[in-house]
């Protein structure tokens, strides 16, 4: 993968943030129906925060930039999605050299979602975030053609399939199984935002 460029760099950042921002009411609801409803105000806050200062983070190198952004979601989005969403980013950027092929890629990412499990003292089948980025780090492991686009639909098909799990982490977990049949907002969330980062690399073709 060869280094993003300034301007690749600001198209991530400010796609991943508009695709959050357009959603803004859909992670809303889900979290209205399982949680405190202010998923979807919190990661706009966050977002908003982000494009705010998109000037000096695109001009750092991809390893600082998401260091950078990690740092800005802690301190700007409330509830856990704050400090997780933080985690992932932190971790994954103090990982990452700044020209990663797919192995370098996946390696950090893994490094970031051990990061999140740690955090969150979960792992898969709780129903959150965590239900779509191991399945993404899988496919990652797993490599191919066009990987970006089976990224995309891995993270979206996880999202989905969080609907029938009864939350057993998190704010959702205190519903017990009138959490089920709803999608979990963190894992939506997730989704939203692997799949803006895929349409960019694939318009770029980075990788």
């Amino acid at each position: 993968m060869m280094p993003l460029t300034e301007l690749g760099l600001r198209a991530m950042i400010g796609t991943v943030a508009k695709r959050v921002i357009e959603h803004t009411e859909q992670l809303t609801a889900l979290d209205a129906a399982i949680g405190d409803g202010d998923h979807g105000i919190n990661m706009k806050r966050g977002v908003e925060a982000v494009l705010a200062d998109i000037d000096g983070l695109s001009t750092k190198s991809l390893s600082e930039s998401l260091k950078a952004i990690g740092l800005i979601l802690v301190m700007k989005v409330g509830g856990a999605s704050g400090p997780l969403y933080g985690t992932l980013l932190m971790a994954f950027g103090r990982e990452l050299c700044d020209a990663p092929d797919r192995a370098a890629v996946t390696k950090a990412f893994g490094a970031a979602v051990q990061a999140v499990k740690a955090r969150g003292k979960s792992d898969t089948g709780a129903k959150t975030m965590l239900d779509v980025l191991v399945p993404v780090l899988q496919t990652l492991e797993t490599g191919g053609d066009e990987l970006a686009a089976r990224v995309r639909t891995k993270a979206e098909q996880s999202a989905a399939a969080t609907a029938p799990m009864k939350a057993t982490r998190g704010r959702a977990s205190f519903l017990g199984d009138r959490s089920i049949g709803h999608v979990d907002p963190g894992a939506r969330s997730s989704a939203l935002m692997i799949g803006a980062v895929c349409d960019v690399l694939e318009e770029r073709r980075e990788p």
